[in-house]
């Protein structure tokens, strides 16, 4: 069965929404996953390598992953606007993905800025079965303010990533609700350096070992 492959524009909040659907290669999706890229303003885009390892895991375990830029990035219309728009992006994006999949479960998986915008996203919503919140910046003075839902959270971190240090992000981590699972990827930066197979392995892991039909 070849893996379809969809290339369109949401309508977004400020305007069109660069964005890419793909289902798995060898199944019928069982699960709809939103996946958010890293920040605007450092080059994040879709197409970050992170973010394709993230959509490629998923997709192996079954997903259907919707990859979008946020304003301003590439094709999308509009500016960045401190978060605050790129969360709203992310809604419409999430809106999208659940109306192709109406039937299936649905979550949210993001990189660095973008996994600040999931699990900011995932607590406001109702229904998301998982965030998965990849290279979480928890060294960010305001970090410590997301993410504090019963929503299910799993964490993966590279054990040298400069925007989180292994203290601060086990207190973080250690201060939010279950359920939850922190996870470390033996890589030599933020950027899974040396180790983005060992990356892409956990992504595949902790979503083949969730309950999606709780």
């Amino acid at each position: 069965m070849p893996r379809r492959i969809e290339s369109l524009f949401i309508d977004g909040p400020a305007g069109k929404l660069e964005a890419l659907l793909e289902e798995p290669e060898d199944q019928d999706p069982n699960r709809a996953v939103l996946v958010c890229h890293p920040h605007p303003q450092f080059g994040g885009t879709m197409h970050n390598k992170v973010v394709y390892r993230i959509a490629r895991g998923l997709r192996r375990a079954g997903a259907a992953v919707l990859r979008f830029n946020y304003r301003g990035v590439n094709l999308s219309e509009g500016k960045y606007d401190n978060g605050v728009g790129e969360v709203e992006d992310a809604r419409a994006a999430l809106a999208v993905l659940r109306s192709r999949y109406p039937e299936l479960p649905f979550s949210l998986a993001g990189f660095s800025f973008g996994s600040r915008i999931v699990l900011k996203l995932g607590c406001e919503i109702a229904g998301a079965t998982q965030v998965i919140a990849v290279g979480f910046p928890a060294n960010l003075s305001d970090s410590e303010a997301l993410g504090q839902c019963p929503l299910p959270k799993v964490f993966i971190v590279s054990k040298n990533d400069q925007f989180c240090a292994v203290p601060a992000m086990e207190a973080y981590f250690d201060a939010l609700p279950e359920p939850k699972e922190l996870i470390w990827v033996d890589a030599t930066d933020h950027f899974f350096a040396d180790a983005l197979d060992q990356f892409e392995e956990a992504v595949y892991g902790v979503t083949q070992t969730t309950n999606f039909n709780s």
